[in-house]
């Protein structure tokens, strides 16, 4: 195999043993808004190991006292990770990394000269030397180390090389090129791995502002580097780090490079969404909402025919499914098929009024969801079926106080299980009259907000016997003025289903719980896989 990006054929892609870094808890929460819990760093870091991720940089211990304790919890873990804190180059850096029982550090100094002179105010000899003594003293104390070169691609190469090569000397476990404020292209990417990795283990740190971190962080393989650091769902600083999942899943497809577990990879980009709160690109590869998602009827038809015909590798490869979407392109074939996946069969000229209804809908300017798909096709049918959840009442509070709500619900009992009552939350109130074949129940939760909280006072009414949860929640203002309508759309889930609902109403609080009630009635209804929303 020739190599892509213009160096000699002794490294390859094919032949790359590759390990990775996962800088998310670090890095990543250096993204404008995002700020982790210890709590969602411990989520974090335990989906990290479940993928398999070979390091876990769990922060910066010098941030200060907050931030020591989230990595202590980390620490406490018993990954199989090595767990890492990031040190400038200072003892006192280390020292801090030392008391949170980390496993190793990730030392950086920099490494060009706008860094070495403008940033810390020093010279290129006494960064090689102060570099070396904490090295030497890192590796006395039994840490791991990796010495980072900042703003390595805009370093001199001869003196980047000659600070990794002191460091590798003192000790240091392992160099790392940084593309600090992604700056380069693959060819000067390669160059410079290929210098570094003939002296020592050398890692890859890229970031996206060039839309190259991908490219940059295969260029750094083929040039001999075996451990990449990257985010999940590429979340950082900027326009981000390169994004884990995706250069797993192009070594893999595309060179037959094993590393981690694939079918983790949707799930810990959940993970990282939910508790960062950044949600993917709709079109972003891998964990994006539309990476197996199919309207065109073409599309979809030659999908229903071979499912390969219009991806490059399986769904389940990353853990996820395909979704036949429905929107303005719908043919006959994708909307048969999602009507199956429902459990719900039509004669052909019922289907035909279902798609030319449905493409109505779409042209409307409307997304297409779920509960619109099942609606069309009762009235199509005249066919109606028994609601498992119904939102009869809801009120909302806030203001200077918490922010309060109480729902009442009618819910066939078969859905509340063997156990109807309460968790017994002081916040919550919940009572039972008994019909018949329905069970009416009213609760109340406290939340951040009205719609928090009354989303607290559902679960609290079903008496938390349904494991669907919240995915995605979106609003839109349909008409203006400070009487305005809203629409609020809903994504729920529930084990490996998925269905969305969209309300309107002037009321914000009651068009979000009616949505996710709406949700929540057609997850319950069966355990059938959904077709999803058409994207805007």
């Amino acid at each position: 195999m020739t190599d892509l990006f213009g160096g000699s054929p002794e490294h390859t892609l094919s032949d790359a043993d590759v390990s990775f870094l996962d800088t998310t808890l670090r890095d990543g929460e250096q993204a404008p808004g995002v700020s982790l819990t210890p709590d969602e760093k411990v989520d974090i870091a335990m989906a990290l190991d479940r993928a398999g991720v070979s390091v876990v940089e769990a922060g910066s211990a010098c941030t200060g006292p907050g931030e020591r304790a989230a990595i202590d919890r980390v620490t406490d873990l018993g990954l199989d990770a090595t767990v890492t804190s990031f040190a400038r180059g200072l003892q006192r850096d280390v020292d801090l990394a030392l008391d949170c029982d980390v496993d190793g550090v990730n030392l950086v100094v920099p490494a060009s000269d706008r860094h070495v002179e403008g940033k810390v105010g020093s010279t290129r000899e006494e960064v090689v030397a102060t570099t070396v003594d904490l090295v030497e003293y890192a590796t006395d104390h039994d840490l791991w180390v990796e010495v980072i070169g900042e703003d390595g691609s805009r370093a001199d190469l001869d003196f980047l090389a000659e600070l990794a090569g002191s460091a590798l000397d003192a000790g240091a476990d392992r160099v790392c090129y940084a593309d600090t404020v992604g700056h380069a292209g693959p060819e000067h990417t390669y160059q410079v791995v290929e210098r570094l990795a003939d002296l020592g283990p050398t890692s890859a740190h890229t970031h996206d502002d060039l839309g190259l971190g991908v490219t940059n962080a295969l260029a750094a393989v083929s040039a001999g580097a075996d451990l990449v650091h990257a985010t999940v769902n590429g979340v950082g600083e900027r326009a981000g780090n390169v994004a884990l999942e995706e250069v797993v899943i192009a070594l893999q497809h595309v060179y037959d490079v094993e590393t981690l577990d694939t079918t983790q990879l949707y799930e810990l980009g959940q993970t990282v969404a939910r508790t960062t709160g950044v949600r993917p690109a709709p079109n972003k590869a891998v964990t994006g909402a539309n990476a197996f998602a199919h309207e065109s009827g073409i599309h979809t038809d030659g999908t229903l025919k071979d499912d390969r015909m219009y991806e490059p590798y399986p769904p389940e490869t990353v853990g996820r499914e395909r979704r036949l979407v429905l929107g303005k392109h719908a043919g006959r074939a994708g909307t048969r098929a999602a009507l199956q996946e429902h459990g719900v069969s039509v004669t052909d000229e019922e289907l035909s009024a279902v798609v030319d209804r449905v493409k109505d809908l779409a042209k409307r300017g409307r997304r297409v969801t779920d509960a619109d798909l099942l609606a069309i096709t009762e009235t199509v049918t005249g066919e109606t079926r028994d609601r498992r959840v119904e939102l009869l009442e809801v009120t909302a509070t806030a203001g200077s106080s918490t922010p309060t709500a109480s729902v009442r619900l009618s819910v066939d009992p078969t859905v509340l299980g063997p156990e109807v009552e309460p968790s017994g939350v002081d916040a919550f109130d919940a009572t039972d009259d008994v019909d018949d074949d329905r069970v009416e129940r009213v609760a109340s939760g406290t939340g951040s907000g009205p719609v928090d909280a009354a989303v607290s006072a559902v679960k609290e009414a079903l008496g938390g016997t349904t494991d669907a949860h919240l995915t995605a929640y979106h609003v839109d203002a349909i008409t203006g003025g400070t009487d305005a309508v809203v629409t609020v759309e809903v994504t729920m889930a529930r084990a490996d289903d998925e269905v969305t609902v969209a309300h309107s109403d002037a009321d914000i609080t009651r068009a979000s719980v009616q949505a996710m009630v709406d949700a929540l009635d057609r997850l319950l209804a069966d355990d059938e896989p959904r077709v999803a929303a058409a994207p805007e």
